[in-house]
């Protein structure tokens, strides 16, 4: 920094060197008079003083900021003055245009066959080679960013159709049980004795003991449910098992249970061949189901093929594939409706699913009084669970369709099936199967405009105002549902229901919920150890 002093002594010129070649004037001071006394030459070097550390400050900060080329107060003034006053720098400013910019490219069209880079440090590198403008990047950066959202959502819908079609298969351990087991009952005299012995045959029909229902063509399932419930029982020997399956599955059924007994407690096997009330006469709607094209195609057909994912949620397409299982048009998931024909002589039973298992005494679910109503259920909306626990008619019926709209309220609460006190004393006084039946004939010759198909959303209208509600810790349900199900909360409750795809039986189970079921299965049984059952 330099004072120089005209040598007219009219201005005094403050001025700093950017270099060796150039120097820049920071101050000039115009001297009024032609003559300068020593009394004002004092005076003006005392307020240049005060002036000179300011302004090698300000220097110092314009040349740390790499701004040393600025030659006047006016660049120091835009360069400081923002931050002393709080009004916007150039970064802000940037950042602002750079925003315009974004804006601009979110709604311009990608232009077609725009090469796109892999990753972002080949977007990067792509950047130094091209020399992108912002424009340029901020397209570029949103069609990757589309096209990386594309391939998240096909891979979503690609594992959904692969889970479903996992779910609907049969293993091939459960397969080989079925099949030795079978051969077993045609080769081995104990596998086919009679179930139960013939001196326990009354016990089927005394209403003092605690019948279960259990309908299912899933022997190692059916094995879970049965011994579940007999350890958990404190009095096993009142325990009665109705088990009844289809007629390929009935010989391998009935040799597991002859070849491994759950004595005290008491089990029946029957096929629904050998139920002579289950003619067609008796269950026309049901034939109809399953020779209906519509309904066919519906649950055996292409479900991924024409479907248009664009336009649809991973969550609707899960929903759609789980209500497309073939085993809703299967007889053996309707026999349910008809547990008051089929066991004429009994007054109060228990029904199970075959995917559930008993962790707690159910002997007082019998001592329920359920006030006159037919089915002892646990209500489906008063959960935080909104895959199971938050259902609502709206969840299971077309609202939309004038019948449906004009018979039920969308917010009424659903209610489970899977573990139901049922009163068949009671059930025998309605016309509960007469309304299942209307109700599914009428959305059969509707091509299902009401519902697509299954045993609840018919149940739901028939067993309409007889249904007593049972306190929610005798059925926990949406084990196959919920990868994050509360594991204490599985502890605790009764009944334990895998509903949904991801059974514990196979590989797409949750690992932190199969020991529930698999403490109940017998490992060290021949059958499961030579058919590799899952463990």
């Amino acid at each position: 920094m330099q004072l120089h002093v005209s040598p007219s002594m009219r201005s005094i010129t403050i001025s700093s060197s950017s270099n060796e070649f150039t120097t820049s004037d920071l101050m000039k001071i115009k001297l009024a008079a032609r003559h300068i006394s020593y009394r004002t030459l004092f005076h003006t070097i005392l307020i240049l003083a005060f002036l000179l550390p300011f302004v090698f400050i300000l220097t110092a900060l314009v040349t740390l900021e790499g701004a040393n080329k600025c030659s006047s107060i006016d660049c120091l003034g835009r360069r400081l003055g923002p931050r002393l006053l709080g009004r916007v720098d150039d970064s802000e400013r940037l950042a602002r245009d750079f925003y315009t910019i974004l804006n601009e490219a979110s709604t311009q069209e990608i232009p077609h066959g725009l090469k796109l880079p892999d990753s972002f440090r080949h977007l990067v590198s792509d950047i130094k080679n091209n020399h992108y403008d912002a424009k340029t990047f901020a397209l570029v950066l949103r069609a990757m960013m589309e096209k990386f959202e594309q391939d998240i959502r096909e891979s979503k819908f690609a594992e959904l159709t692969n889970k479903h079609f996992a779910a609907s298969s049969i293993p091939k351990g459960i397969h080989c049980l079925s099949l030795k087991l079978t051969d077993e009952y045609s080769s081995n005299a104990h596998a086919r004795r009679q179930l139960p012995s013939p001196e326990l045959l009354p016990l089927l029909l005394n209403n003092s003991y605690h019948h279960f229902i259990l309908s299912t063509d899933n022997i190692l399932a059916a094995s879970v449910v049965v011994s579940s419930a007999v350890q958990s029982s404190s009095n096993p020997e009142k325990i009665v098992f109705h088990i009844i399956t289809d007629k390929k599955t009935y010989a391998g059924m009935h040799s597991w249970f002859a070849l491994n007994s759950v004595a005290p407690a008491i089990v029946e096997v029957k096929g629904v061949h050998q139920f002579d009330w289950l003619t067609k006469e008796n269950v026309p709607v049901l034939e109809a189901a399953e020779s209906h094209n519509g309904v066919r195609n519906y649950y055996h057909g292409n479900h991924v093929a024409g479907a248009n994912l664009t336009e649809t949620t991973p969550r609707r397409f899960a929903s759609k594939l789980q209500s497309r299982s073939p085993k809703y048009i299967s007889l053996l998931n309707h026999l349910r409706i008809y547990i008051p024909e089929l066991f004429p002589n009994l007054d109060k039973v228990v029904f199970l699913d075959d995917d559930i298992v008993v962790q707690r005494d159910l002997a007082p679910l019998w001592d329920l009084d359920l006030g006159g109503k037919v089915n002892g259920a646990v209500e489906t909306c008063r959960g935080e669970d909104e895959w199971v626990m938050s259902k609502r008619l709206r969840n299971y019926f077309n609202f939309s369709h004038p019948l449906i709209a004009k018979h039920l309220n969308p917010e009424e609460c659903a209610w489970a099936y899977g573990m139901n006190v049922f009163d068949l004393k009671a059930w025998r006084k309605t016309n509960i199967r007469e309304t299942y039946h209307s109700w599914l004939r009428e959305n059969l010759r509707l091509n299902l405009a009401m519902w697509k198909l299954g045993t609840l959303p018919p149940a739901l209208i028939a067993f309409k105002g007889h249904v007593h509600v049972i306190d929610s810790s005798w059925h926990m349900l949406g084990l196959g549902y919920q990868n994050k199900t509360n594991v204490e909360t599985v502890r605790k409750a009764a009944v334990i229901h895998y509903n949904g795809q991801s059974k514990p039986w196979l590989e797409i189970g949750f690992e932190h919920l199969r020991p529930f079921w698999t403490k109940y299965v017998n490992y060290s049984n021949d059958f499961i150890r030579n058919c590799h059952i899952l463990e």
